[in-house]
């Protein structure tokens, strides 16, 4: 298997598998011939001796200093060397391979004007397992993601650092393993390779793939939350959501309706004196759905920037001209990233609410913190605080990066996105979203034990698969144990999606 990275409409799907799955990555012939037609008109335009930005110019503020045609090879090599001011822990693996895909294609197109033996010296990194060390801080998401990408492309040449096969080396002795050898930059090459929006949009890409599941998950852990809280499934009336048909919002109280089917906990409390649930409960697929609304937008716009070119000057081979503008600038994805971000950190306080209905008597039918012998156990009392604890830190990584802006290079550069800055934090958000509904799963399984045990009764189809699939790697808590493994391996199994595995096997697709 592998994926054609030039074609027309990369998916999100596809970038993921490339950038976990290691699918290789290949290019067809109509590509090639692009990449050299336009690689073709650049050098004429060198030989010619014409002033094009960043091919016969310096960068930036300096644009306005020309450079001679014995000095293009050392502007591009300066261009990686001098940008290359990153900081910070490095972007994991599959980020940095999500960016290089994301280049490749853009380079695929033919606007770019790098020779097809640069194009295929990236190619080959990417398919030979290489994986350039790139620190995540530094970019300001405008002039294109700068700092990061020329980490990236200083393996190249043979600088720089890398990993690979678990060692962290110099870019060329990574190279030389791998039986590659670098290479020289040409005209332009160095500011076609680091201008544009790739960073921020494999950040984005791999976020929202994982969204769109943990949004599945949610559902799952609300409705087993609801059951076990002898909530009603009313509120998951089609009726009610058809005269507000918001898509997420239908979609997810579909799930929850299905999840619960038929549940014998709902069905043994028909009838009883309770009128109304509580909001984190009755108005789950209001505010699930709303989230689900985020990523399907910003799905969208991350399709669109994965199928553009986004570098600068572009190259227009069927006018013989190029042209000089502003692709770089990553406002769109900055302000999706920001309301990605506020989707996930909701999805997270609703279910935090829930684990405090869950471990709380006075809101439950339930033990004390869902153990017995409490007192002497403490059961899921420090769990909620683990929740709690995330949420407020996600109340913080949700202030908007997009609404900032500081000038750059001399104020040639007077407004930059923070569309890179934005993606980190949607990216840790997810993160403690995912734990936090690990807690919930936690909480809402062994409160399905507790009420299968004292009142014999079981959920409905699909949460009981979920509470299936939970027991077969996490035990029932009878007693205080360390709980901090427990997250762990139910946040795993949140992201590996063996849960939503098992759930779909006995109710169907989720949507």
């Amino acid at each position: 298997m592998s994926v054609l990275i030039d074609k027309p409409d990369l998916q999100i799907d596809e970038v993921a598998a490339v950038a976990r799955d290691r699918v290789a990555v290949d290019v067809s012939d109509q590509a090639v011939e692009r990449i050299a037609k336009s690689r073709a008109l650049v050098e004429r335009w060198v030989a010619e001796e014409r002033v094009i930005y960043g091919i016969t110019t310096g960068f930036g503020a300096l644009s306005d200093t020309r450079i001679s045609k014995d000095q293009t090879r050392e502007l591009q090599r300066n261009i990686l060397l001098s940008h290359a001011a990153g900081v910070g822990d490095p972007l994991p693996d599959e980020v940095v391979r999500a960016i290089m895909a994301v280049r490749l294609h853009d380079i695929s197109m033919g606007y770019a004007g790098v020779r097809l033996e640069t194009f295929q010296q990236l190619l080959a990194l990417l398919n030979a397992g290489i994986c350039p060390v790139v620190p995540e801080k530094g970019s300001v998401g405008a002039s294109g993601d700068l700092a990061p990408t020329s980490h990236l492309c200083l393996v190249l040449i043979g600088e720089g650092e890398a990993f690979y096969k678990g060692r962290r080396m110099a870019g060329a002795a990574a190279l030389k393993k791998a039986g590659l050898k670098p290479i020289t930059l040409e005209a332009g090459e160095g500011l076609a390779l680091v201008n544009g929006t790739q960073v921020m949009t494999g950040l984005q890409a791999l976020v929202v793939h994982d969204a769109r599941g943990l949004a599945k998950m949610a559902d799952i852990a609300c409705a087993m939350s609801l059951e076990v809280l002898m909530g009603s499934d009313a509120e998951f009336d089609p009726k009610i959501h058809l005269v507000r048909p918001h898509p997420g919002q239908v979609d997810a109280a579909d799930n929850m309706r299905r999840l619960t089917q038929n549940s014998p906990i709902i069905k043994s409390h028909e009838g009883c004196s309770r009128v109304q649930d509580a909001y984190t409960l009755r108005c789950s697929p209001q505010i699930h759905g709303a989230t689900r609304d985020a990523i399907r937008h910003v799905k969208q716009v991350v399709e669109i920037e994965i199928n553009s070119t986004t570098t600068n000057p572009l190259i227009f081979t069927d006018s013989e001209d190029f042209k000089l503008g502003g692709n770089f600038h990553g406002q769109p994805l900055a302000l999706t990233a920001d309301y990605l971000a506020m989707g996930l950190a909701e999805l997270a306080n609703i279910s935090e609410r829930r684990v405090e209905r869950l471990v709380n008597p006075q809101l439950s039918e339930l033990p004390p913190f869902l153990v017995v012998e409490e007192g002497l156990n403490s059961g899921f009392m420090i769990a909620q605080y683990t929740a709690a604890a995330l949420v407020s830190e996600n109340k913080v990584l949700a202030h908007p990066a997009s609404v900032d802006s500081i000038p750059t290079s001399a104020n040639k550069e007077d407004h930059v996105s923070m569309g890179t800055i934005a993606a980190r934090q949607c990216r840790d958000i997810m993160d403690n979203t995912a734990h936090v509904i690990a807690v919930e799963l936690l909480c809402a399984a062994q409160a399905v034990d507790l009420v299968s045990r004292q009142k014999g009764l079981l959920p409905g189809k699909g949460t009981q698969a979920a509470w299936q699939a939970i027991r077969k790697k996490i035990a029932y808590l009878d007693s205080d144990r360390q709980l901090s493994h427990d997250i762990e391996a139910m946040a795993a199994m949140v992201r590996s999606g063996e849960i939503l595995d098992a759930v779909e096997a006995a109710v169907g697709e989720l949507k």
